[in-house]
Order: C-alpha cells, then structure tokens, then sequence
C-alpha cells in the first residue's frame, strides 16, 4: 500500500522531470534520484533529495520508482540492461514509465513486472515544461485498474487532467493522439503567424482575437508568445518530438493507417533538426516559414 511514507524513486531529472520529482519531495515523500549526469540532480538533492549511484542501487531502496527518460532504448536500459530495474526490484515495487514510449515496450514491461510481483503502468504526460512546473500535466494512464488507483495520489502532485485509458501500453497509445494533434496544429501555428506579420499586424494582438475562439489550442496559447518573442528555449526539445512522432508514424503503419499531416510535420522537424536545431524548443518550426 502507498502512503505518504513511501519511498519514491525518480530516474531522468531533464526539462520537465525536475519539476515533476520536485512536486512529489515537496509533498513530503522521501524522493531517491538517478540520473546519468549528477549535476542536473542538484537541484532536487539541496532540496532534500537522496542520490543514488545507480539504478540498481534505486531499485533496492524506492517502493514507487519513476522513470522519465529520453528514447525507447533509454527506456529498455533502465527496465532491462544488467543493473537495470527489472533486474533487481524489490517484490510489490510499483513502476510508473512517464516517458514517451512505444506501446509495446509498455506492455513488455507490464507482463515482465508482473512475473515479478511488480506493478507496472505506462504514463506519458503532456504540458511542457510549464505544465511540469505548474503540476498541471495531462497524465494519461495504461495498466491495470487498482495499480492506477494506487498510484492516483502521485499523479495528483503532476497533473489535474489523469485519465486511466485501458490496460498496459493503452497510456502510450493516447499519448501518441495528442501528438498527431499537435504535429499537424504546430504548423498552422506558424503559418498564422507568419501570416500576421506578412499582412502589418501585430502578432501579439491576433494572438488576443484567436486563441479564445475555434483556433484555440495549448500550442497556441503557450509556444506562439514564445515564437513572437523570438524564444526558442526547450520546453520540449525537437529532437523527442522527432522521437514520438516516428514512434506514432511505426504504430500508424503496422495498423494500416495513414497519416498525411503527421507526415509533413515529421519531415518539416528533420529538416528543422538539420540545420542544427535539434535541442531547441518545438516552437523554433517557425524558422523555416521566415524568409
């Protein structure tokens, strides 16, 4: 049973997993980190945080342990490389996965922690780096019922939008929706902007006039202002948009789907990516419709 006294562990303290770890040590758990670099895990450790020399030594002292790493073979290495969780995971461990991955890596990890007598659930997020520090985080939920309620209480410190969407990897697959929608909303973002200002307007002020009506979107009202201002800092960094939108392009693909705007918005980000913007935010797509 999960209470406040559990001891949680967190893996991958990045752009929006530091906010994330630090909404849960301010709740008053006692929160373990690892991550490969210490110094980004400096914050969180002055706050009151432990460290942890490696993953094998967090698996033996957290009851909750979340990983919010980069790519799917991040992923594969925390849960399965020699020292990893899987490996050495203490019985009644509940394993929360907030990156986004592929669906069915959440499953493999669900049905290996199962013979393990571990819960397993997938938990991407969506929000950005002001959702994480905002605890604002859309959380969306795969794996069993009663794993989900038990963990509900974290998911409260991160999010207010958490939904249980079905059983393992179903977490995964509804992340994967919310980025379709956003590839294709992205660029429109940008065409209207460049718009605006092509016509004399003031971006700032059409951005007034159309996000309360039905162009309204997050991308909109958040990474818009940021691409006026000229800000391209990394809420959420191009290279794992790349990421989610090749893993959700794969899985379109083995159900037959097509996905013409996923499509375009994947070959826009590349080239993007290209010309060296790769660590820059999402919102930098704008400097390809400058001219």
């Amino acid at each position: 049973m999960i209470t406040n006294r559990s001891t949680v562990g967190f893996i991958g303290t990045g752009v929006m997993g530091g906010s994330m770890a630090e909404h849960i040590l301010n709740a008053g758990y006692p929160v373990h980190i690892f991550t490969r670099t210490k110094d980004k895990a400096m914050p969180l450790l002055n706050k009151g945080a432990e460290w942890q020399p490696s993953i094998k030594a967090l698996a033996k002292q957290a009851d909750i342990i979340v990983t919010m790493v980069g790519y799917p073979a991040d992923v594969e290495h925390v849960y399965f490389g020699e020292d990893g969780l899987l490996n050495h995971v203490q019985p009644g461990t509940y394993l929360i996965d907030m990156t986004t991955s592929k669906p069915a890596l959440a499953i493999r990890i669900y049905e290996e922690a199962s013979k393990r007598d571990c819960y397993a659930i997938d938990a991407p997020v969506s929000g950005g780096d002001i959702g994480a520090q905002k605890g604002t985080l859309s959380i969306m939920a795969g794996g069993e019922p009663s794993t989900f309620d038990a963990v509900l209480p974290l998911f409260k410190l991160m999010g207010t939008n958490i939904i249980h969407q079905g059983g393992p990897g179903a977490g995964q697959h509804t992340k994967l929706c919310n980025q379709i929608t956003i590839a294709s909303n992205m660029i429109g973002v940008c065409e209207a902007i460049v718009y605006a200002q092509k016509a004399g307007l003031n971006p700032s002020r059409v951005l007034d006039s159309i996000t309360t009506g039905a162009a309204g979107s997050w991308s909109l009202s958040n990474l818009a202002p940021r691409m006026i201002k000229g800000d391209f800092a990394p809420g959420f960094y191009v290279k794992h948009f790349i990421k989610d939108m090749t893993i959700a392009i794969e899985s379109a693909q083995e159900m037959g789907l097509s996905t013409p705007g996923l499509d375009l918005s994947l070959k826009l980000y590349k080239e993007l990516a290209d010309k060296g913007e790769e660590n820059s935010g999402t919102q930098a797509l704008i400097k390809l419709f400058i001219r």
